[in-house]
């Protein structure tokens, strides 16, 4: 089984380029951030011409989070718990949730696609909002593999975190004045390790980044950065069997500014109901 995670950056602009891929890979499930749409604005039909079902949560022309998945998905949920929500110039508990989380199971796999905030500025009310994001996934997280260990969760996509210092080759992000490298967002993402989710991709593909800004030739100059990722609990990770990041996709025309991060899977069982043929 192929499972693949990418911020599509406006998955109307892109759609046919996202499923061609899809086919080309042979991707059995894909989880898409920043689709940019509302679900009834969703190129739907291309995806399902192709024999792929869909889950689909967007609010606004901005984030949202999509499945595509050619088996059925269940338990689809558009939060979790503890998930705090954002209204620039609010304050409190209150706020509304944006469309950034999306839950679904297939093949008893517990998958998630997350578009984890930017961030914006060290200082910004949306750098904290992020922090705290990230507090309530983890939390989340910890929570589930808690009550079932056995469990094969995957949460996959945009973390907006560059964890390492080799993961960030972007000049422009300095430390201690940018986000995406603090010690506190970094922080952040390495919780996720305590909760019982490592990093599926990094041990077989160590060095590579996953997003290119358009500007300042920030791509032919590979001037990156590493902030795509696939998190995995143990029972996740056994299942993995390859990973790969699929550069070549920032390359073309109109390419999103981040390009796939794909694992496959090895579930079991397959090979061995097929007939012998002599």
């Amino acid at each position: 089984m192929r499972i693949a995670t990418w911020n599509v950056n406006s998955v109307r602009a892109r759609s046919g380029r996202i499923v061609d891929w899809m086919e080309r890979e042979d991707i059995d499930v894909l989880a898409m951030q920043e689709i940019k749409c509302k679900p009834e604005q969703f190129p739907s039909q291309v995806f399902e011409d192709a024999g792929y079902d869909l889950a689909i949560h967007g609010l606004s022309q901005w984030n949202g989070v999509a499945f595509a998945s050619r088996e059925p998905m269940t338990d689809v949920v558009t939060a979790f718990p503890y998930m705090p929500g954002f209204l620039k110039g609010a304050v409190g508990p209150d706020q509304p949730l944006e469309a950034r989380a999306l839950g679904v199971t297939v093949n008893d796999l517990r998958l998630w696609s997350l578009y984890v905030p930017n961030g914006r500025a060290l200082g910004d009310p949306h750098y904290a909002y992020k922090l705290a994001w990230l507090k309530a996934l983890e939390t989340h997280a910890a929570e589930e593999l808690s009550r079932r260990p056995a469990l094969a969760l995957a949460m996959m996509g945009d973390w907006n975190v560059a964890p390492r210092d080799e993961d960030m080759g972007d000049p422009s992000f300095v430390p201690g004045q940018s986000t995406h490298i603090s010690p506190e967002e970094r922080a952040a993402f390495d919780a996720f390790e305590r909760a019982g989710l490592a990093d599926v991709v990094r041990p077989i593909v160590p060095e590579g980044f996953t997003f290119w800004d358009y500007k300042q030739l920030r791509f032919p100059r590979n001037e990156g950065m590493r902030i795509d990722f696939i998190l995995g609990s143990p029972a996740f990770a056994d299942l993995v069997t390859d990973a790969s990041i699929h550069r070549n996709e920032r390359k073309g025309d109109a390419p999103s500014d981040h390009v796939p991060v794909l694992v496959d899977l090895d579930l079991g069982g397959d090979d061995d109901d097929r007939p012998m043929i002599f």
